[in-house]
């Protein structure tokens, strides 16, 4: 059985998440203490025991997010299961940065300083207001494509995350996106959605938030991860630093590719995801994606036990 661990993205973030695992590991409980010590404040106090919607703020979740996987991948380390388990490692956003960091490419403590500062620059790169996403349900990416090019008339609206075949968001100027809602529903779609985000991430408009990543991964060691990373942009694997390197720059206003990244790996013999760290997000939808992969979410120490055994 071949198998990838990935690692997911924005909107998984509960209180109270990764607590159990600290509190059953120490492995897990350093993970967050360093990743305190890394931002100069107790964000483990604020992901245990904290209110949602500070969590939820962009430069908060990233970092809480990434620790709180990779307390699930130490965890599993502890019970005897290392990162050469995994033929594949991919992440959904900012997930590709856990995914990274538990591949051993970047440092825990320059992972979560990187995910601070991706999550201001991306949320000061466009005033409150002005940007907007939305989840388009029941058309496929090349139709979604063009609701984006027929509702941007001058703005900017574009299909940012291909997630399933069932789902594809777009992004962009807020009215834009708006007409996009419309234009997709009298085009067919199930749904639109009009998403509760604080900026519309991967689209043109999160340039001086590229810019930013730029500076700041050009300052940071990456070496090669112990396994390829399956990267968002690229939808294949890659291993060279300096291309992880532009990738992860690129990643900012490009298009999450999900459902190219599930079916690239399930070609290259993939036929497990284990889900490390918060939420069940991703396993919906690689079901969705390929039936033929089986998935399981690693967040708990009951998890991480199933998960073992499993083996």
């Amino acid at each position: 059985m071949s198998r990838a661990f990935v690692f997911p993205g924005q909107g998984a973030q509960t209180i109270g998440m990764g607590q159990a695992l600290a509190e059953a590991y120490p492995a897990a409980k350093a993970v967050f203490d360093e990743v305190d010590a890394a931002l100069g404040e107790a964000l483990s106090a604020l992901i245990w025991e904290g209110d949602i919607e500070t969590l939820t703020l962009t430069q908060n979740a990233q970092p809480a997010l990434m620790a709180t996987s990779l307390a699930a991948m130490r965890a599993l380390e502890a019970q005897g299961v290392s990162m050469d388990a995994a033929a594949f490692v991919a992440g959904h956003s900012l997930g590709e940065y856990s995914a990274l960091c538990a591949a051993g490419a970047i440092s825990l403590t320059d992972t979560a300083r990187l995910l601070r500062t991706r999550g201001q620059a991306m949320q000061s790169a466009v005033p409150v207001g002005e940007g907007a996403m939305a989840a388009i349900l029941g058309l496929d990416l090349d139709a979604v494509r063009a609701v984006a090019e027929e509702a941007a008339q001058g703005e900017v609206c574009q299909a940012a995350n291909d997630n399933d075949p069932t789902q594809v968001v777009v992004s962009g100027s807020k009215a834009a996106v708006e007409r996009a809602a419309v234009i997709a529903k009298d085009k067919g779609a199930k749904r639109a959605i009009m998403l509760p985000v604080s900026a519309p991430f991967h689209c043109a408009l999160m340039q001086p938030a590229a810019d930013v990543m730029a500076e700041a991964l050009a300052g940071v060691e990456i070496k090669a991860p112990t396994v390829p990373l399956v990267a968002n942009v690229r939808a294949e694997a890659v291993s060279d630093p300096d291309m992880i390197r532009a990738l992860l720059v690129e990643q900012v206003t490009g298009s999450v590719r999900w459902r190219e990244s599930v079916q690239y790996m399930a070609a290259q013999g993939v036929t497990e995801t284990w889900e490390i760290g918060a939420g069940k997000a991703l396993s919906g939808m690689i079901r969705k994606i390929d039936r033929s992969i089986a998935g399981k979410a690693v967040g708990t120490p009951d998890d991480v036990k199933a998960a073992v055994e499993s083996m």
